[in-house]
């Protein structure tokens, strides 16, 4: 079948082979047809005309499609990105040294303070020079408050209270004994709450710090402490009650 066949029609006028020959003269039925449609139809078949290619390449080459995240991408994506820990709170604590072995410690710092550093009637430190050099410090002066509680720095009897100075009523020590470990600890310049015969354990009140300005005038307020090893030999009491800087629970501190 030749598709291109071509019939004239007047004057080299060609024709759509697919469409039935009309004479001449006369219109086709859709010729016709179209002429009487109103404007906005012949409007609507020109635009169908013009946007119909642009729809054929749409359907040809697809809008791409941003993929889908999997269910373990959103999983994660929900997820809060978890807060850093806050540094722990530092507290300076006095660890004393564990003696007969069972893991709590037998000694204890009875102001919670460090001991005295320099001032116009020397240092504080065990061994430190008296009396031009005469002799030396037998115990460690622990910084403190006039009226602060003393507490106990050792478990034990008590033993003693005697006066710091003879002939001086005004200051006061209290002697703490225990048998098991064998030592005694002495606390200076206390007003007792205890009595002779009593038992205290570690840590326990035993009094009150006394001030010393009258005595003393200018001197750091303390608290002297003795610690006598078995046979009564004193020893250094800073290397029984050492400080340790510890994590505090903030949580707990602050119910």
């Amino acid at each position: 079948m030749n598709f291109r066949d071509v019939r004239s029609h007047g004057e080299g006028a060609l024709t759509n082979p697919y469409l039935p020959s009309i004479p001449n003269g006369r219109k086709s039925p859709m010729t016709a047809s179209i002429a009487t449609k109103p404007a906005a139809l012949r409007c609507a078949l020109g635009l169908a005309v013009v946007f119909a290619p642009m729809v054929v390449a749409a359907m040809e080459r697809p809008v791409a499609r941003h993929p889908t995240p999997s269910p373990i991408v959103k999983l994660l994506a929900g997820i809060a990105p978890a807060k850093a820990a806050p540094p722990p709170v530092m507290e300076l604590v006095w660890k004393g040294a564990d003696i007969d072995g069972d893991g709590a410690s037998d000694f204890a710092n009875p102001t919670g303070s460090a001991p005295r550093g320099h001032d116009d009637f020397g240092d504080g430190f065990f061994g430190a020079r008296r009396d031009g050099g005469s002799r030396a410090h037998e115990g460690v002066d622990y910084v403190a408050r006039a009226g602060q509680t003393v507490h106990a720095p050792m478990s034990g009897y008590v033993t003693k209270i005697g006066y710091a100075y003879a002939g001086d009523t005004d200051l006061k020590f209290v002697e703490i004994t225990n048998p098991a470990l064998g030592y005694a600890a002495r606390s200076f310049y206390v007003t007792p709450d205890v009595e002779v015969g009593a038992t205290v354990r570690l840590g326990d009140r035993i009094g009150k710090v006394e001030s010393l300005q009258s005595h003393y005038p200018g001197i750091t307020d303390h608290v002297h402490l003795e610690i006598l090893a078995p046979g009564g030999d004193r020893v250094n009491a800073a290397g029984l009650i050492v400080p340790r800087m510890m994590a505090v629970n903030t949580d707990t501190a602050a119910d």
